[in-house]
């Protein structure tokens, strides 16, 4: 049988409800800065391409769809080993 003391289960829930935090809050800053970085870079790269013509919008507007959910999933793959590298190089 397996001694249950108070102390274990507060730090079950306690590493429990940080591991969860630390999940959410990859998640939602992946979807925060690709979102931003997206938006950005799309629209520079179309007014570069296109100039400003009146098919600008609709053509970044498709860029941006295309790039945010690939963004997104970059940022939130390889942003543990940035931090890590960031980390190293400080």
């Amino acid at each position: 049988m397996i001694a249950v003391t108070f102390p274990s289960i507060i730090y079950f829930i306690c590493t429990y409800h940080t591991m969860e935090f630390i999940m959410k809050q990859r998640i939602i800053f992946s979807i925060i800065m690709s979102f931003i970085l997206s938006l950005l870079m799309t629209c520079w790269i179309t007014l570069i391409n296109l100039g400003m013509n009146e098919y600008f919008i609709s053509h970044w507007h498709y860029a941006f769809w295309l790039a945010w959910p690939a963004a997104a999933t970059i940022s939130f793959l390889f942003a543990p080993a940035v931090h890590k590298l960031t980390l190293k190089i400080m």
